[in-house]
């Protein structure tokens, strides 16, 4: 029989126990990740948490301004800082993942769907060094579908085309329904005219937490539904027979209304951190000055409307 020595055997308890703590570290710092389950990636990376916490301090230092609005594309000032949009139907929760996104509530939120009814601009990131009120402008486009105007998916699609600055749109759709119709013909129109563009989940809460009660173990039990969504639309993407573009390879997840960590909404810093990925002031490029771009219609840009009224 063999002898262990005192020491030996502390020795093998002290690995024991740094073996037990690493395990329990890495199962602790997989499990407060919970946002790396809010995002479905086939041609990205998902951000760490250093790029998610940089995005949210670019987000957060300066306050967010608003800029003009407008309800038709040739009344909207020229510019050389660059522009993300955001769009969906109405009433699919748009603008309050806007004001989660910006950290002020600076859109109109309503229950009832087409409560936006101007294209908005909105100063983030604070006054770059050319003097301009912000390093990045998000828009806040008006919804399609039901109790939307045609013209207003005219004025939208004009913008799209012709607005150089315009590096990425972010398309809106409901975690829980899918994309509808009058969605997958807006992905359609974007991939035909080469308009960069990804899918963004809203209203994530509904199928993490469809009894109401909001937990990281609740979340962990159900984000693989959220995922199976994800691929779902991913498959829908896959069989558009549509020549351009497709969506950016991955689908973000979000809830505007649901935070497990005081201040953080889930899946809005995946969120930020896509946008200035798009513009080019990600971690990489911390100090990139904003992108001197006019506007201009694309020389290959051909009319193009969307039926804001399809359901």
């Amino acid at each position: 029989m063999k002898v262990v020595r005192p020491t030996q055997k502390a020795h093998i308890i002290q690995k024991s126990f740094q073996r037990f703590a690493v395990a329990q570290a890495t199962e602790r710092e997989h499990f407060t990740d919970h946002e790396s389950l809010l995002s479905y990636h086939w041609d990205t990376a998902p951000p760490t948490p250093k790029q998610r916490r940089h995005a949210e301090l670019f987000f957060s230092r300066q306050k967010p301004k608003i800029l003009y609005s407008s309800s038709t594309f040739r009344n909207i000032p020229r510019g050389k800082v660059p522009e993300v949009a955001f769009l969906g139907r109405s009433n699919v929760g748009k603008s309050s993942l806007l004001n989660a996104l910006m950290g002020k509530h600076l859109c109109h939120t309503s229950r009832n769907p087409g409560r936006t009814k101007t294209i908005n601009f909105f100063a983030v990131g604070g006054e770059d060094e050319q003097g301009n009120p912000g390093r990045l402008t998000v828009l806040d486009m008006p919804g399609y579908g039901h109790k939307s105007r045609a013209e207003w998916g005219q004025e939208i699609m004009k913008y799209l085309i012709g607005r150089r600055q315009l590096l990425r749109t972010f398309v809106l759709v409901d975690a829980l329904h899918g994309p509808k119709q009058s969605d997958v013909a807006l992905l359609q129109a974007l991939q035909e005219k080469a308009i960069s563009h990804q899918i963004v989940l809203s209203k994530a809460d509904r199928i993490l937490f469809p009894k109401g009660r909001e937990s990281k173990e609740i979340l962990y039990g159900n984000a693989n539904f959220l995922q199976t969504q994800a691929e779902s639309i991913k498959a829908r993407l896959d069989t558009m027979e549509v020549i351009g573009p497709k969506a950016l390879g991955e689908i973000l997840a979000c809830s505007a209304v649901t935070s497990l960590e005081k201040g953080r909404y889930l899946g809005i810093n995946n969120i930020r951190w896509a946008v200035l990925e798009a513009i080019g002031l990600n971690i990489k490029r911390r100090d990139a000055m904003a992108l001197n771009m006019d506007i201009g219609k694309r020389e290959d840009a051909k009319p193009a409307t969307l039926d804001a009224g399809m359901s």
